[in-house]
């Protein structure tokens, strides 16, 4: 006979609560704050009395000019002669030459109406009605603005770049996936390559292939590959267990899983990390032509160097436009392959024989236009936009840059944001000793993850002064810093604003979809147009490059807070801004805290970029160390635009371990 155990009373706890300092030094923030202020009351007076001053001591720093400039000497003396360059990266510089000039020249011999059929049948095979007459828009916009051979240009480095860039980050994610040892030495590497700002790359690489097409695909398959790579491992560590299990007790070898298994399971992180790497190539192949990339992107690159802001939008249209259309194929083609459907097609024509019709059909159209005598687009049909486009870029000028009545003009705005915003935040992040600066970083870094994080966020800061740029480190910390709270300003108030609306969100969509497949190149064009150069411009177009990653994952993570929650608060009569500020942000802040993680690495991005608009700082010597060839100036500028994304992701990304209740 089963017995019921009695109900147990509940246990009171008749003692007084804990006061005095051992109860304020109980919750885990506080115990930490009170350590590093001990260390801080050890460490500051010796390193005040030591070191006096708040710059970065120079007894500190180490010199690195002269080892770089010996580097930069011997490659350029044995350039031509030693065998690595010779034997190793000489023919691979011509592998990539001959790839690039294969494409492009089979782009030219299929001719402007080749190739505008057979990329709008693509484009129709792949996603679907819409994506193929988006396609055949850009075609039409690419020619008939008269940048036909850039677009050409710029396609065949595509190609080659983003086949490259897949193949070798779909290797180095199918190892990192079946093996955890790569997986955790991998994981560093892909970290610093993605904080790495792109410029960064585009020095060592130039000084090693020089200026032209070689250097420029490896730039782009360096800054291309990691999302691949991570990608495809994460769907190979991902794979459904019983799956792989069931395999496995059919007999079937390692090669065999994961071929039937593991790959198909992860079909859907492969095609997302193929996007992601277009996306990327094609950001990188735009910036690459600083070191001698032909076509779109340096069309951009010598309109910005001159200011014309007509011939820089000229270039920028098709940009734009081809990144649309590849984002839109990518992603409809995984939809539907994900999914398990066909693409699209008529009837029985399915598969190679609809392939096979859809090559037909572009080679018959592409030997008419041959025959016709057009390989190129016309010129009597292209369209002049930049005397008209610099016309009102003058006419703003004129009127919108000052002397509007009551709002003022744009160069009024970037004036007061320069003198109220960047120049007290500059000059108080340069005011405060270093040793300060050391301190916030160890204790923001602390307080949001463990002792390790903190540890790395000090030593990646210090490096910054070991190399001797504390200054221009805090100039460039002060632009990111206001960039970012503008963004996360706007963002979330957009977010929450879109979250609330399906309307709003339905027409911000569109939007937002356009201004994040645009390259960071272009965002310097419009605000070029609006505030001439300086900081302030570079702020701008940091902040509208970040914005919608922003406003995204605020408003996806708002959306998938539990609807019982939110319900439950309003029945209690709770109005819409309490369950906002008390239900809603306090379960989305995981959600928030990445998008605070995100703004803070592409508003680094494009303030390094903003270099060439006037954000001088890191940005400007990493552009001038390129443009003089200095590998001390650009390549010192970029490790610590490292080390300053590598502190700002510390200290703006919670660890695992404090989310799981562990760690210091």
């Amino acid at each position: 006979m089963s017995t019921v155990a009695p109900p147990r009373r509940p246990v009171v706890d008749l003692a007084p609560p804990a006061r005095g300092p051992r109860a304020l030094l109980r919750p885990r923030p506080v115990r930490k704050l009170a350590l590093l202020a001990l260390l801080a009351a050890v460490l500051v007076p010796v390193a005040a009395l030591t070191w006096s001053g708040a710059q970065w001591p120079a007894d500190l720093t180490v010199d690195v000019s002269g080892p770089l400039g010996d580097t930069t000497d011997w490659i350029i003396d044995n350039r031509d002669s030693h065998p690595l360059f010779v034997y190793f990266l000489g023919h691979l510089s011509n592998a990539v030459v001959l790839s690039v000039r294969g494409v492009y020249l089979l782009l030219l011999a299929l001719g402007w109406i080749g190739v505008t059929a057979g990329g709008t049948l693509l484009a129709w095979r792949l996603a679907g009605a819409r994506i193929a007459a988006l396609t055949l828009v850009f075609f039409l916009v690419s020619g008939g603005l008269g940048m036909w051979v850039p677009t050409m240009q710029t396609l065949a480095l595509m190609v080659v770049a983003v086949f490259v860039s897949a193949l070798v980050g779909a290797l180095l994610g199918l190892a990192a996936g079946l093996s955890e040892r790569t997986f955790r030495l991998l994981r560093p590497v892909l970290d610093t390559m993605q904080v790495l700002p792109a410029f960064a790359y585009l020095l060592p690489v130039a000084l090693v292939f020089g200026n032209g097409v070689p250097a420029a695909l490896l730039a782009t398959v360096i800054y291309a590959a990691p999302p691949m790579a991570r990608l495809t491992a994460l769907g190979l560590r991902g794979a459904d267990a019983t799956v792989i299990e069931a395999v496995s007790s059919l007999g079937a070898t390692g090669r065999q899983k994961l071929l039937t298994a593991r790959l198909p399971l992860a079909r859907k992180e492969l095609l997302l990390g193929l996007n992601q790497t277009i996306m990327m190539a094609l950001s990188m192949v735009v910036i690459a032509s600083m070191i001698g990339a032909a076509g779109l992107g340096d069309r951009v690159y010598q309109a910005l160097s001159t200011v014309d802001v007509g011939a820089a939008l000229a270039a920028a249209l098709p940009i734009v436009l081809l990144a649309i259309v590849m984002d839109r194929t990518t992603a409809a083609a995984g939809e539907r392959l994900g999914a398990g459907g066909a693409p699209p097609g008529p009837g029985a024509l399915r598969g190679p024989l609809l392939w096979a019709a859809l090559a037909a059909v572009t080679t018959v159209l592409a030997v008419a236009g041959r025959l016709s005598g057009s390989r190129v687009w016309p010129t009597g049909w292209t369209l002049e936009i930049a005397r008209p486009v610099n016309d009102f870029k003058e006419w703003m000028v004129d009127h919108l840059y000052s002397g509007v009545p009551v709002v003022g003009g744009t160069a009024d705005w970037a004036g007061r944001f320069t003198d109220w915003v960047l120049n007290p935040l500059r000059d108080g992040l340069t005011a405060l000793p270093w040793y300060g600066t050391l301190l916030v970083v160890a204790a923001l870094a602390w307080l949001i993850g463990t002792w390790r994080t903190a540890l790395t966020a000090v030593l990646a800061m210090a490096a910054i002064g070991v190399l001797g740029v504390w200054e221009p480190s805090m100039n460039t910390l002060s632009q990111v810093l206001a960039a970012l709270a503008v963004t996360l300003v706007l963002g979330f108030a957009v977010g929450v604003f879109a979250a609330g609306s399906r309307r709003f969100e339905a027409l911000l969509r569109p939007v937002l979809d356009v201004l994040q497949t645009m390259p960071q190149f272009v965002y310097l064009i419009p605000v070029v147009a609006l505030f001439a150069v300086g900081r302030a411009p570079a702020v701008a177009a940091a902040v509208v490059y970040a914005l919608p990653a922003v406003i995204r994952i605020t408003t996806q993570g708002l959306r998938q807070v539990d609807p019982a929650a939110v319900e439950a608060a309003r029945s209690l009569g709770a109005t819409r801004w309490q369950t906002l500020r008390q239900v809603q942000l306090p379960l989305a802040r995981p959600a928030l805290l990445l998008a605070v993680n995100q703004g803070v690495v592409l508003v680094l991005a494009v303030v390094v970029i903003g270099g060439l608009v006037g954000g001088g700082a890191l940005g400007y010597d990493v552009v001038t160390g390129l443009a003089t060839g200095d590998l001390a100036l650009g390549l010192v500028a970029g490790v610590a635009i490292v080390c300053l994304g590598l502190v700002l992701d510390r200290v703006t990304q919670p660890t695992e371990r404090r989310s799981t209740g562990k760690g210091a």
